[in-house]
């Protein structure tokens, strides 16, 4: 894969002033890029092939440019990560983060990110989780920028996070016609209609 081709790859899903940047990372530490269909379990992933020589990437074609920049350096880190590392060490551990905030750092910008998403990414890189999804401020600011449209909870993977009328729950099993879901504010347990239209769809990074 040449510098060329993942220049013209990243160029239609990046924010054009991380371009470069974006770039410059492949050019480091070159690996596979590829752009997927949409997938419910993730928005993108990190694989070694079993060999450091030939890693791979892959990012879901439907994210907004914001979430789509922060998927790219997030998969990056996991691969520096395994550079130096293999598989010794945890996937998400000190290693992945720190490296993954020392990647982003220099893309925290106004030229970069609208002003407040920006506030909301810089607090969440204080210590950035596995997932961004995992911070409901964080994710309530990116789905401002993404058009993806409300699914019914029957769509939802078992293990989502939604969010409905106001609230984010996590989808638990299906129960006949509802399903029992957990409310992350109050911890507590509601019986939820499978056609019950869910929006902010939280969908895992590996």
């Amino acid at each position: 894969m040449t510098s060329e081709r993942v220049t013209s790859i990243l160029q239609s899903h990046v924010p054009a002033p991380a371009l470069g940047y974006c770039v410059e990372l492949w050019k480091a530490s070159p690996f596979e890029l590829k752009i997927t269909r949409a997938r419910q379990t993730k928005v993108g992933d990190f694989t070694s092939r079993n060999t450091k020589a030939h890693p791979r990437i892959t990012l879901n074609n439907d994210l907004n440019p914001y979430l789509f920049l922060m998927t790219y350096v997030h998969e990056v880190a996991h691969l520096r990560v395994y550079i130096t590392h293999g598989s010794r060490v945890d996937p998400h551990g000190l290693q992945w983060r720190t490296t993954f905030t020392d990647l982003m750092i220099p893309l925290l910008w106004e030229e970069i990110f609208p002003e407040t998403l920006l506030h909301e990414l810089r607090r969440h890189m204080i210590n950035p989780k596995a997932s961004s999804y995992a911070d409901p401020q964080l994710t309530e600011v990116f789905r401002r920028f993404d058009k993806n449209p409300a699914v019914t909870l029957d769509k939802v993977p078992e293990g989502s996070i939604f969010k409905l009328q106001g609230r984010w729950f996590k989808k638990g099993k299906l129960r006949r016609t509802r399903v029992l879901c957990r409310e992350l504010q109050s911890k507590r347990d509601y019986l939820v209609p499978v056609d019950a239209v869910v929006t902010d769809v939280q969908l895992s990074l590996l």
